[in-house]
């Protein structure tokens, strides 16, 4: 078994609504979950012009290979009828890889640790809430310490715990 780390997102339709079913298909899908962040209210980064997210973390046990793991993310996002009609743009459910043990991935469909992960405070924030002493062979310091540092003013509020 590997533990992973995979980041929730969405803001269109229900949100709670949204992750709690993305939730169900990962335990469905065989997905040991050990721990659950809090949920998020954040205001979108890179692309403005759009509601704002609900976004959570969880922390997750699998036997499948971390190239199959993303598959499933997006055969669940699929399933549950999310579109990305634009990069950065609105979503009903996305579900990010952010790690996985503490392999270090570069592929053209797979990079792990998240290649944008440590700047992104709406990643970040559930991260350290599970997991703050969590830290990856290639980070120079731990989640909880790396979000003190963090320059990304977006605007991240907790709504509520699961």
């Amino acid at each position: 078994m590997t533990t992973a780390y995979i980041a929730l997102g969405t803001n269109v339709g229900d949100r709670e609504h949204n992750l709690r079913e993305a939730l169900r298909l990962l335990a469905e899908a065989g997905m040991r979950i050990l721990k659950i962040s809090s949920t998020y209210d954040t205001e979108p980064v890179d692309y403005l012009a759009q509601a704002w997210f609900l976004n959570a973390v969880l922390e997750t046990q699998t036997e499948l290979p971390a190239l199959d793991l993303l598959h499933k993310l997006r055969a669940i996002e699929s399933a549950m009828g999310s579109k990305k009609p634009f990069a950065k743009g609105p979503r009903l459910i996305d579900m990010d890889l952010l790690l996985y043990g503490y392999d270090a991935i570069a592929t053209p469909e797979l990079q792990v640790p998240h290649p944008r992960m440590l700047e992104r405070r709406f990643v970040l924030v559930p991260l350290a809430e599970i997991a703050p002493n969590l830290r990856h062979p290639s980070w120079p310091a731990t989640a909880q310490q790396l979000l003190a540092t963090l320059e990304d003013p977006s605007v991240v509020r907790l709504t509520s715990s699961f």
